[in-house]
């Protein structure tokens, strides 16, 4: 596997977990502040939408800091469906892989600005990697608090390492990655 499949293959595992809280909400629990003043998730989904809508497009030739990004105003939820939300959500994840998949494992070093600071297109990846499951973890935390024990664990269950762990064990070496097939 080439770093930029591998690449990638982490953004669709963390969107995936995205997808699946996502899924297993209401619109009015997708919108649940738990104390006044903090995000979200609508408000958290808003905010990746807009980042990567920012950091991608056109991102070979303009800065990763748009003119037209309106940063402060990410932080508001103005979606009207969830169906919106689902939409921008997807939008800003279509803008990343589509610009992802026109690059190459040779294009990495090349250089391209966030904020007007130079970093290879390897090291804006790497920022995006740190950024977006930052906050996809905490979209999959704030499910996990508004879904209660009705919850389903999106990784190993609480008390169920061991069973995990028996049934991969017994399973053959492979060369697959552990987000094959997630």
């Amino acid at each position: 596997m080439n770093r930029l499949t591998g690449f990638i293959k982490q953004f669709e595992y963390y969107k995936g977990l995205g997808d699946k809280t996502i899924n297993s909400l209401t619109f009015d629990e997708l919108r649940k502040e738990f104390v006044e003043d903090t995000n979200s998730i609508a408000v958290l989904v808003n905010h990746l939408s807009g980042n990567m809508l920012s950091r991608w497009t056109n991102y070979l030739t303009e800065d990763g800091e748009k003119s037209w990004r309106h940063r402060d105003s990410e932080f508001i939820d103005g979606f009207s469906t969830k169906e919106a939300l689902i939409n921008s959500w997807n939008k800003g994840w279509d803008c990343l892989f589509s610009a992802l998949k026109s690059i190459t494992d040779s294009d990495l070093d090349r250089i391209i600005y966030i904020r007007n600071e130079a970093h290879t297109i390897s090291e804006a990846i790497n920022r995006q990697l740190s950024h977006y499951p930052y906050h996809i973890g905490q979209i999959v935390f704030l499910g996990k608090l508004i879904k209660g024990p009705q919850w389903e664990s999106l990784s190993i269950p609480k008390s169920e390492s061991s069973q995990y762990n028996a049934k991969k064990f017994v399973e053959n070496e492979g060369k697959h990655r552990f987000n094959d097939n997630k």
